[in-house]
């Protein structure tokens, strides 16, 4: 079982920087593969980035390229996601995802633990 806990979100105006935060738990966190999704009003939840465990691979949607960045402290089983000139458009709920399978996912169905999220929101 591995918890995970998103921090980091608000309120932010066009064109700032965040970083959020997810703090894992549970049986050997650092082993997963983490990942990134995002959830906008009224829309799907979607693929944000990926990290393997070892953060030495990355995998990005064509959306998030050049403005969102994953990393990892293993040592505090802590995942980021950075996210420079933001837009109206991330407005979103973002969530961290655990994932066993593979050393890239980019599908929600390869992540078997979520945490609830996290609300960020862009003003223009």
């Amino acid at each position: 079982q591995v918890r995970l806990v998103e921090s980091g979100g608000g309120l932010v105006q066009a064109g700032g920087s965040m970083r959020l935060s997810c703090a894992a738990s549970g049986r050997t966190a650092s082993d997963y593969t983490m990942g990134w999704f995002r959830q906008p009003p009224g829309k799907e939840r979607e693929f944000v980035g990926t990290i393997n465990w070892t953060g030495t691979i990355t995998q990005y949607a064509d959306s998030a390229k050049g403005r969102f960045t994953i990393s990892r402290d293993n040592a505090k089983n802590t995942v980021y996601l950075q996210i420079d000139s933001l837009k109206p458009e991330d407005t979103a709920v973002y969530y961290c995802a655990a994932s066993g399978i593979t050393a890239i996912a980019t599908m929600k169905s390869q992540y078997a633990y979520w945490g609830r999220g996290t609300q960020v929101t862009v003003s223009s």
